[in-house]
């Protein structure tokens, strides 16, 4: 009977169903789930059915690995091109199958490059190569076509005990500890050697990982500074439909402004989200003057999106409001002058910018979203001085580049920002996916960091990745806290990715001279 089963199992149509299982079962790894141990399993469960397959097998194999990964673990993605894109149910459903379709060509040509140069060895296909070849795929999917580093094996871990080495080796670092550990659960189920020698590489590992996490977790090199900061997130809830209509824009205003006073006594630093005011900043002059005045006569700073402008270019932008502390008037003028000001780099496909535009925006409504035609700010920008804080900010999207946020932090950065709309999404995974990756970018910079959102999730998450104050989603709500302050860098913010890609690119170089020399 378990012979049958062995070979129905390893039917070409059966394997690719159970590999498209595997990868669909991974979603419950991340949010709003957390099962981590999953992803470890369905990588495991995969890679020992894939050790004698082909190159051009293993490719088939991994794509519908991969397919599955991401036709059900960004599913949400539909919710806005169906809700919102006014785009008929099978065209989104096909667009979404070839986003999906696209995506799983990165574990597909992970697990064709080590197919192709580890044939016979699977000790190092499965601790070496694969796990090397995966790191490099999931980071390519994170620049390639402005790039899409959603749902990386690392993400997984972001309430895991692995967690702490992210301030050290990052997200792609989490990555490949759990591909290799996968790989050594592998090993240790084959049979063919002592059972006590293929347990030696799941040891080992497991070892390493565990005290590596634990050396992080109490020696981060950030230490705290005494200080504290009072914020205020004001969560507007703000309809999608409504958002970009000309007459809700005042009462939109008005509702942040409502919000926002009875708290003006006793706050620092308020945070409106993205596009919180929905229009160009020169058509608000007035209401912004005045919520600067208000803001400076209190002693404190707004942050809000909105969108700015110079020459004849539109920026998704966050400016600071008040912050007069330091000035001899805190009534002075609202300026506009373009200071203190962070534009978004980073722009979101089809939301923000629309590539071939002039054979895609006729088609549909999708490719005519509001406010779709945005330029890029510069990839490096100061940080925001808001009543005397040094803020690093990050619009939406850009929270999920690590590299890009990284190199916006500095030895003075005292908070992590990141604003968002999430409001496209509705109640699906999505938003709180987007919140997940922005907890791992505070583990990994060792910075407290703000999130104010639309609709949800808006949070306040400390330097352990753990979210410490939150809103409910899809109500309106000012979030107060006192935020503790640090100092100090971790190794993830000295180095970043470097380290971990020259690493993985070693080991492919050395298994490609092994394989030419074996031949």
């Amino acid at each position: 009977m378990l012979l049958r089963l062995r070979a129905i199992a390893h039917h070409p149509v059966i394997r690719l169903v159970l590999a498209y299982l595997a990868g669909a079962s991974t979603t419950l790894a991340f949010a709003p789930y957390g099962y981590w141990p999953i992803y470890l399993l369905a990588l495991a469960f995969a890679l020992g059915h894939s050790h004698s397959l082909a190159p051009k097998q293993a490719f088939g194999y991994w794509l519908s690995f991969g397919f599955g990964c991401f036709s059900i673990g960004i599913s949400w993605v539909h919710v806005s091109m169906d809700v919102y894109g006014g785009l008929p149910l099978i065209a989104s459903l096909g667009l979404m199958a070839m986003l999906a379709l696209y995506l799983a060509l990165y574990p597909a040509l992970a697990g064709y490059l080590s197919a192709k140069l580890s044939p016979h060895s699977y000790w190092l296909r499965y601790l070496a190569i694969f796990p090397a070849s995966w790191v490099l795929m999931e980071w390519a999917r994170g620049w390639v076509l402005t790039g899409f580093p959603w749902i990386w094996a690392g993400y997984s871990q972001t309430s895991g005990p692995l967690a702490p080495l992210a301030s050290n080796i990052g997200a792609l670092g989490l990555s490949l500890l759990l591909v290799m550990l996968s790989g050594a659960l592998v090993i240790a189920a084959r049979p063919g050697h002592k059972l006590a020698v293929r347990f030696i590489p799941l040891i080992l590992i497991s070892i390493l990982a565990g005290s590596g996490s634990y050396a992080s977790g109490h020696w981060s090199g950030i230490t705290p500074t005494g200080k504290s900061v009072k914020v205020a997130l004001v969560q507007g809830n703000i309809a999608q439909s409504m958002k970009w209509q000309p007459e809700a824009l005042w009462p939109t205003m008005l509702k942040y402004m409502d919000l926002s006073r009875p708290s003006l006594a006793d706050t620092d630093l308020f945070i409106w989200p993205e596009a919180a005011i929905p229009a160009p900043e020169y058509m608000v002059e007035e209401f912004l003057d005045n919520a600067n005045k208000v803001a400076g006569l209190n002693d404190s700073a707004i942050i809000t999106g909105i969108i700015s402008k110079q020459q004849n270019s539109f920026y998704n932008s966050l400016i600071v409001l008040g912050n007069h502390q330091q000035q001899q008037q805190k009534s002075a003028d609202y300026s506009g002058d373009g200071n203190n000001e962070f534009r978004k780099h980073h722009l979101l496909p089809i939301g923000e910018f629309v590539p071939l535009e002039d054979l895609l925006r006729p088609l549909a409504p999708f490719f005519n979203l509001p406010m779709s035609s945005f330029a890029r700010g510069d990839y490096k920008q100061p940080n925001l001085n808001a009543v005397g804080h040094q803020i690093a900010p990050a619009i939406c999207y850009e929270i999920a580049f690590p590299e890009q946020l990284r190199a916006n932090v500095n030895a003075g950065t005292e908070l992590l920002l990141t604003v968002s709309n999430d409001a496209w999404f509705g109640r699906s995974n999505g938003p709180l996916q987007h919140m997940q990756i922005a907890q791992m970018r505070a583990i990994e910079l060792g910075r407290p960091l703000l999130r104010a959102t639309n609709n949800g999730v808006t949070a306040i998450v400390d330097t352990q990745g753990k979210i410490t104050h939150s809103l409910p989603q899809f109500e309106t709500g000012v979030l107060k806290a006192e935020v503790p302050l640090v100092a100090g860098m971790t190794g993830f913010a000295r180095w970043g990715q470097t380290p971990l890609l020259l690493l993985c690119t070693l080991v492919l170089i050395g298994a490609v001279i092994r394989r030419l020399q074996l031949k």
